[in-house]
Order: structure tokens, then C-alpha cells, then sequence
């Protein structure tokens, strides 16, 4: 049997109790291309991200970054060739990259 708990026993991630939280989807993706790494559309699920080409469009568009995009054909689950884009990040745009992945870290922990 649970034991109730009084409500001040009781923690609360959106009393900013938590220092575990995840990273978003967003500082994932981020992350990891800030870190010299590429990602197309299916590399991007274990990361989280289910549809890439719109968190580029989000870094790029509010963020300002600017992402190589380069087409490739891999083949898909039935081993047909599959048309993608794998982006990555210019190493001109690194530093920028990291000082938003810090800003966007800092938003987390404060909400």
C-alpha cells in the first residue's frame, strides 16, 4: 500500500526542484552538430526527432544558424534508394551553435 505523502514532502519538477530534466529536442539536435556530428532525418529518431528538417528550419530561421545541406540516397527498410538531407554545422558556426545550446539549457532549467 502507497503511503500518502503531505504536499510539502513532495517534490515538483515545475517547482524547479528537478536537476535530471532532459535536454529538449531542440539542444539534442543542437548538441550534436555543435559538436562536429551529421544527422539525416533517421539518424535524428534515437535523438528524439521525428521530423529534423523542421528543427533546422527552427535553428535557422530564430537562431540565425547557418547549416550545410547536402542530398544523399540510403536505402530504406525495404532497401529501395531513399532520398534525404544530411545537415551539419560549418565549423565557422560552432561557437555561435555552443552559446545557444547554453541559452537554450539555461531557459530549461529556469522553467
Amino acid at each position: 500500500m502507497k503511503k500518502n505523502h503531505p504536499q510539502s514532502q513532495q517534490s515538483s519538477s515545475s517547482q524547479g526542484q528537478s536537476t535530471t530534466e532532459a535536454p529538449s529536442k531542440i539542444a539534442r539536435i543542437l548538441a550534436h552538430l555543435a559538436a562536429g556530428g551529421t544527422l539525416n532525418r533517421f539518424e535524428a529518431e534515437p535523438l528524439g526527432d521525428h521530423c529534423l528538417n523542421s528543427t533546422i528550419a527552427i535553428l535557422a530561421n530564430l537562431h540565425s544558424l547557418n547549416f550545410k545541406r547536402a542530398p544523399e540516397k540510403i536505402p530504406n527498410r525495404w532497401g529501395k534508394p531513399c532520398r534525404v538531407v544530411r545537415y551539419s554545422l560549418p565549423e565557422v558556426e560552432h561557437s555561435r551553435a555552443l552559446s545557444i545550446l547554453a541559452t537554450l539549457k539555461r531557459k530549461t532549467r529556469e522553467e
